[in-house]
């Protein structure tokens, strides 16, 4: 789940994005000041906009709103005010992790591309690099499905020429780093980080 609030920008109207739908057979119902966007052939709910906030004394930042239980709390409520009976649940895991680079192929239709296998803690998940300096062994900073990039991507699941991939492995760039370099490639971390846990820095 991300959320996403700017009164300035978009108006008083709190984005709740639960998943991605082919925007063909996407569409809409209104409830009071609640929006549902859902897939017309499969019901699947992928987000809500809830208009008019502030009059719920909702209390929200600006730009991508921290999920809490609290929040869903509230959201769920305010669903409820407005005529829908579905209720929302989120996965607060880490979104952005220290992944380790198990295997690393080249892509079988991009010369530019490689396709890693990188372990997460919890899983190995299959990302395709266009990274130059990517490599087997290395620990590195993994964007994985749902995390929202400091730029406002948010990352999805991807078919790369051909071969599905399960999140990002991120540059110092990306991640918007102090002092990042500017040329291409991906953060390399220290040994000492543990796969699987946070990265917050």
């Amino acid at each position: 789940m991300n959320v996403f609030y700017n009164r300035d920008g978009i108006g008083d109207v709190l984005l709740v994005s639960l998943k991605p739908i082919d925007p063909e057979k996407r569409t809409f119902e209104r409830k009071g000041d609640v929006v549902r966007i859902f897939d017309e052939t499969t019901n699947e709910t992928a987000g809500y906009n809830i208009f008019n906030i502030s009059q719920y004394d909702a209390v929200i930042g600006t730009g991508t709103v921290e999920a809490n239980d609290e929040l869903v709390g509230v959201i769920n409520d305010l669903l409820v005010k407005n005529g829908f009976t579905e209720k929302i649940e989120a996965d607060f895991s880490p979104k952005f992790v220290v992944g380790y680079v198990k295997e690393k192929q080249k892509h079988p239709n991009a010369d530019k591309l490689s396709v890693c296998q990188v372990d997460v803690g919890t899983e190995v998940l299959q990302i395709v690099c266009g990274a130059p300096n990517v490599e087997a062994g290395q620990k590195v900073v993994v964007a994985k499905i749902g995390a929202v990039m400091p730029s406002g991507l948010v990352i999805k699941e991807a078919e790369l020429r051909g071969v599905p991939s399960y999140g990002m492995i991120c540059s110092a760039r990306e991640l918007e780093l102090p002092n990042a370099p500017q040329e291409k490639g991906i953060l390399v971390l220290p040994d000492e980080y543990e796969v699987g846990q946070p990265f917050t820095e």
